[in-house]
């Protein structure tokens, strides 16, 4: 009886470990479709989107930030991207430091003014309206 049970408890804690593995592995949404909309790379929208919490989280008071990155799973992750690839390596200060920093990912003007709007949508959508004017906002 307690060999089965131990059996049974291997077994569980086995699917609670590729349940949790599989979860992780899934597609950012938002990612997917920059990628697929905008024909960015993975690393251009990770670092893309890192610079913009970027710029986000030195213009916004945290509590504020917190409501922004608690939309985007992984937002910590992405802040660091954005600096691993180079994009950040200081204050971005306002809208203009934040092209700059898309710039050295590779993404041109043009498709900048298409990924900022992409994300404050999502982040709108998701999080609803007031979220989404808070990121809005902070990129002004």
């Amino acid at each position: 009886m307690e060999r089965r049970i131990l059996v049974l408890c291997v077994l569980a804690l086995a699917m609670l470990a590729s349940t949790a593995a599989s979860a992780q592995s899934l597609p950012n949404p938002l990612l997917t479709t920059l990628t697929s909309t905008l024909g960015l790379s993975q690393d251009q929208a990770e670092g893309g989107l890192g610079s913009i919490l970027t710029l986000a989280q030195e213009k916004l008071a945290a509590g504020d930030f917190d409501k922004i990155a608690a939309v985007i799973p992984g937002a910590s992750k992405y802040l660091e991207k954005a600096k691993a690839l180079g994009a950040v390596a200081g204050p971005l200060v306002n809208s203009a430091g934040l092209t700059s920093a898309l710039g050295k990912l590779g993404i041109s003007p043009a498709t900048a003014a298409k990924f900022i709007p992409k994300v404050t949508k999502y982040v709108g959508k998701v999080g609803g309206k007031d979220v989404g004017a808070l990121l809005s906002n902070a990129l002004r």
